[in-house]
């Protein structure tokens, strides 16, 4: 099929292909992502949305659940139930802010600090996957920020 110059050229075959919806090359993706992650996280005793949140106190320090939810672009509805199995692991403490009881913070246990250790592993065994080069990774990266930015501000328009 024949890329279309304009989208007001594009057919309706065009737009409604399977194969030609960003969304879907996307979405399989994110599922390649998660298959590929998912034993080396099993190996660390973490899911994948567990395993951003740890990311983000390993780089961050301690974190607000609001200050998290905002980094991972999670809903305290999705954030509450995986940090408590993050509480229940040993891996982070939450604690109610004492001047602002609405505040829940969450900061690393030693055993949440000391995992970094394992995890430094992961990041490597996935870059090497991907087949990419660093600067091919650097320009997919802008590019999927730039496209995030474009529907964001599309989704508030």
């Amino acid at each position: 099929m024949d890329t279309p110059t304009s989208w007001d050229d594009a057919s309706p075959d065009e737009l409604l292909s399977l194969d030609g919806q960003l969304c879907f090359a996307v979405h399989a993706t994110a599922r390649a992502f998660d298959a590929a992650y998912r034993p080396m996280l099993r190996e660390l005793g973490l899911t994948y949305p567990q395993y951003l949140v740890m990311l983000a106190l390993w780089e961050q320090g301690a974190l607000t659940v609001k200050e998290l939810g905002l980094a991972l672009r999670l809903d305290s509805g999705t954030l509450s139930p995986l940090l408590k199995r993050l509480e229940t692991a040993g891996l982070v403490r939450r604690e109610r802010d004492a001047h602002d009881e609405r505040s829940v913070t969450v900061s690393l246990t030693a055993q949440g600090a000391a995992l970094r250790g394992r995890a430094v592993r992961v990041p490597r065994r996935i870059l090497t996957a991907t087949g990419l080069g660093p600067a091919e990774l650097t320009e997919l990266r802008a590019s999927l920020e730039r496209l995030t930015t474009a529907l964001d501000t599309a989704a508030r328009d």
